[in-house]
């Protein structure tokens, strides 16, 4: 429930303000196991002579979260490491939170008609029962550590595949201070924070069809050069990686133009790629309303912050109510499970830059990540990539 509460905070309008600014601080806060606890996981994990395999192994957590915990330790080699460690009976409370979320959803279906949010439960379900699977996050971070391997700004842990199993993920520490140290830093400081963080999401969308659908401010650590200024960011946390079919990607460019080029056509084309279903003009117009505000920062060719006229903490919320009330009075409209965490990390990652104050032409670095975009060489690249990390080549599912 933890979980479903960090992803309730992030969408404007689902809950009041007061509770979203409560559930947000639920990022990395939760009780941590104590050290006989730790003690028999560990021996679960690794078997009886699992600490001989350590050359230290810190007794407290590091850090907690809803799913699992980390602890700093050497390894015999001399490197320092992160292990983390999943909590125990995980996938039976997963399963027993989730039959609830559903019961939540079936209740959530007969107060507001505005959503059906049938394939939003299944979709969030998907990806909760995939952060239990450390093996596929190791291969989550294979596949990213590829990716970014030509990008110096941005580093990706190395796991210890002979140190981790299904439920322990082992991989090397990465130095850096928390995210939310840097809020005050000098602006070119905060830019240079923002650009890594517009590339390593955006980069892996356009030319692998991937994305991070968790970008809150935990998941990031900032390193700093000789001189204190930030040099770059870590990426610490792969459980929840979204990949999509080209067509998908594609989609996402061709709402883009249409927005920029209030070229309605293009945007029907968008949203029946996606796979939204009989979709009349007025439905048309009231998730157009979203979708110009999700892009607005990269509609102008000039410098500015991601959004000029609300605190992060209001980030969307006046337009998401705006679409609530029109889909109430026009919908109901089903969300396609796909859209489901690409909004949500667009939203997610937004917030950070507000956070941030960054200000910088997000039109230009858009564009250039997107120039010369073509769904059949993101589909080569995929099958390249995704096939040499074991991840699984996403398929689309069928337009309307």
């Amino acid at each position: 429930m933890m979980k479903v509460a960090q992803m309730l905070s992030t969408i404007p309008d689902l809950v009041p303000p007061e509770y979203a600014a409560e559930l947000s601080q639920l990022q990395s806060q939760a009780p941590a196991m104590g050290w006989p606890f730790v003690k028999r996981r560990m021996q679960a994990e690794l078997g009886p002579g699992w600490q001989a395999r350590f050359a230290s192994f810190e007794k407290e957590a590091a850090a907690a979260a809803s799913l699992g915990q980390v602890h700093r330790a050497t390894s015999l080699d001399g490197r320092a490491l992160a292990c983390k460690l999943q909590y125990p009976e995980m996938q039976s409370a997963v399963e027993a939170d989730l039959a609830q979320f559903e019961l939540a959803v079936s209740l959530y279906k007969r107060v507001d008609s505005a959503i059906d949010p049938s394939q939003m439960g299944e979709e969030i379900g998907a990806r909760l029962r995939e952060e239990l699977d450390y093996d596929l996050e190791a291969r989550h971070i294979a596949l990213y550590s590829g990716i970014m391997a030509d990008e110096p700004r941005i580093e990706v842990p190395n796991v210890l595949s002979e140190l981790s199993t299904n439920r322990l993920l082992t991989m090397t520490w990465l130095e850096g201070a928390p995210l939310a140290d840097w809020l005050d830093s000098p602006l070119e400081d905060r830019n240079a924070i923002a650009r890594a963080l517009f590339n390593a999401w955006w980069h892996p969308l356009y030319n692998f069809g991937v994305i991070h659908g968790d970008p809150h401010m935990g998941n990031y650590t900032v390193r700093a050069s000789h001189d204190g200024t930030a040099s770059g960011i870590n990426l610490l946390d792969f459980g929840c990686i979204r990949t999509f079919a080209p067509a998908f990607v594609g989609g996402v460019i061709e709402l883009y133009l249409g927005v920029l080029h209030d070229d309605r056509a293009r945007i029907v084309n968008a949203y029946e790629t996606w796979g939204f279903k009989g979709l009349s003009n007025d439905l048309i117009d009231i998730l157009t309303i979203w979708a110009k505000f999700i892009y607005a920062p990269l509609l102008e060719d000039r410098v500015r912050k991601i959004d000029e006229n609300t605190s992060p903490g209001e980030y969307g919320r006046k337009q998401a109510f705006e679409v609530h009330k029109g889909l109430r009075e026009k919908g109901p409209v089903q969300i396609p499970r796909e859209f489901v965490f690409m909004d949500r990390a667009a939203i997610g990652l937004g917030g950070v830059f507000l956070r941030l104050g960054s200000e910088l032409n997000y039109y230009r670095m858009f564009n250039e990540v997107i120039e010369g975009f073509d769904e059949d060489t993101l589909r080569a690249r995929q099958v390249e990539a995704f096939n040499v990390t074991g991840v699984p080549v996403p398929e689309m599912p069928v337009a309307a």
